[in-house]
C-alpha cells in the first residue's frame, strides 16, 4: 500500500498525531464501517459526471449557468434572496464576518469557545481580518440566551453553530434560537448560522432549512459534511450582502477560474442525500443506543439530535485500541479508526451517519456489539 493511509473525513477531521497505524490497518480492512458514506475515492468525483451533458459549459470566474443555477437552487432551498457558492466554509465565514463588522464600523464578533474560527483556522479571522472574538458559554454547553443577554461588549455579529460538534452536536431548543435572533434584530447585532451541519438538524427541530435560516441574515452550509460531495460551501444573504461577499471572494483568491467539479459533485449529491436526513437521525439514534448499553461507554449526548454525536469510553486510548483491532478482525465492522485521548483514563471518537450504516446486517451488528461489551469487562 506504500504508506497510503485511509481516512473518513465524514468521521474525523483529521489524524491525530498519535495514531496507532495497526488500528488504521485493521480498520481498512473492515467490510463496513459505523460512520460516513464510505472511503472518500477519485469514484466520488467520477458518479457525479456520468449523466452530465459533456458540452456543457464551465462556469468562468463566477459566471456562467452552472454556477448560477446551484446558487439560485440554494437561495431557494434556504429561503434567502441570494446565494454564493465558496471553494470552502472558512473563507465564507471569515468574510461573512469581516462584512457585518465593516457594516457596524465594529472589529467584535461573540461566538462558542469551540467556534470553528478560534481553533482549526490558525486564527484567520484575527490576522486577516482584525477581528476581535469575543467567546460566550462554558466550553461544554451550547450558547442560551442568558449568555448573549450578559454579553459587555458591543459586537457586530453573534455566531451560531448548529449543531455544535465539538462537544458532540449538542443543539439549543428552538424556543432560543428565536429568542436570540428576537434579542439581536432589537439591538442592531447581526446574527450568522454557521449551518455547516444545517441540513442534518432539520429532524431534531421538525423545520425547514427556510424557517431556520429566517432567524439569521447570514446563512454557511456545507456539501462535504452530511451531503458527502467533493468540497464547497453556499453563503447565502439579502442582495446586497451577497454582491459584497462575491468581492470578498475575489480578494480571498476564492474566485477560482473554474469551480464546476466542487459545484457538480455539491449539486449530485444534495439531490441524493438531502432527503436522507431523518434516515440519518434514526440510524444516529439507535447506534447510539447500542453503545450506551456497553459497560463504560456513553454518547455525548445520551440521544443524539442530528447524525452526529461523540462516544466516550472509560478506558485508555491504548486500551481501546486493542480492544478494536482484536473487534474488527473477528466481525468486519469497523467503529472508528481515530479515538482521541481525553484524560490518563478516558478516550472518546465521533461518529457521523451516513449512507455506510444502512449496509451492515442488524445481526453482525448487534453481535459485535456484544463482544465489545464482553471484551471491556474481560
Amino acid at each position: 500500500m506504500g504508506g497510503f493511509l485511509f481516512v473518513n473525513i465524514n468521521e474525523m477531521g483529521s489524524l491525530s498525531m498519535s495514531t496507532n497505524h495497526s488500528l488504521v490497518e485493521a480498520f481498512k480492512k473492515t467490510k463496513y464501517q459505523l460512520a460516513g458514506h464510505g472511503p472518500k475515492d477519485i469514484q466520488t468525483l467520477k458518479a457525479t459526471f456520468e449523466d452530465v451533458d459533456g458540452q456543457l459549459g464551465s462556469d468562468i470566474y463566477g459566471k456562467g449557468k452552472i454556477i448560477e443555477d446551484f446558487q439560485n437552487k440554494l437561495a431557494k432551498y434556504l429561503g434567502k434572496e441570494e446565494a454564493a457558492f465558496f471553494p470552502s466554509g472558512t473563507m465564507a465565514q471569515q468574510i461573512a464576518l469581516r462584512i457585518w463588522c465593516d457594516q457596524k464600523g465594529i472589529k467584535k464578533v461573540a461566538y462558542h469557545p469551540f467556534c470553528h474560527l478560534e481553533i482549526h483556522e490558525e486564527d484567520g479571522l484575527k490576522e486577516l481580518h482584525h477581528i476581535e472574538p469575543i467567546l460566550l458559554a462554558d466550553k461544554e454547553s451550547v450558547i442560551q440566551l442568558e449568555d448573549v443577554l450578559g454579553m459587555k461588549d458591543k459586537i457586530a455579529c453573534l455566531l451560531l453553530e448548529l449543531p455544535q460538534r465539538e462537544i458532540g452536536g449538542q443543539l439549543p431548543d428552538y424556543d432560543t434560537l428565536e429568542s436570540i435572533s428576537a434579542y439581536c434584530k432589537e439591538k442592531g447585532i447581526r446574527l450568522h448560522l454557521d449551518g455547516a451541519r444545517l441540513f442534518e438538524i432539520l429532524p431534531y427541530y421538525q423545520k425547514t432549512a427556510a424557517e431556520i435560516s429566517q432567524l439569521f441574515d447570514s446563512v454557511y452550509v456545507s456539501f462535504y459534511k452530511g451531503i458527502g460531495g467533493v468540497a464547497g460551501a453556499i453563503l447565502a444573504g439579502d442582495k446586497a450582502f451577497i454582491e459584497e461577499s462575491k468581492v470578498w471572494k475575489r480578494r480571498h483568491g476564492g474566485d477560482l477560474i473554474s469551480l464546476y467539479p466542487y459545484i457538480i459533485s455539491s449539486d449530485y449529491y444534495f439531490d441524493k442525500r438531502i432527503n436522507k436526513m431523518e434516515q440519518y437521525y434514526a440510524e444516529a439514534q439507535e447506534l447510539a443506543h447500542l453503545f450506551n448499553s456497553c459497560k463504560g461507554v456513553s454518547t455525548k449526548p445520551l440521544v443524539p439530535v442530528s447524525n452526529m454525536f461523540h462516544v466516550h469510553f472509560d478506558l485508555p486510548k491504548e486500551k481501546v485500541e486493542a480492544i478494536f483491532i482484536d473487534l474488527y478482525t473477528a466481525t468486519g465492522i469497523g467503529f472508528t479508526h481515530n479515538p482521541r485521548q481525553m484524560s490518563g483514563l478516558t478516550c472518546y471518537f465521533e461518529v457521523s451517519i451516513g449512507d455506510a450504516y444502512e449496509k451492515i446486517p442488524k445481526e453482525e451488528l448487534r453481535n459485535a456489539f456484544k463482544m465489545l461489551d464482553e471484551r471491556i469487562r474481560s
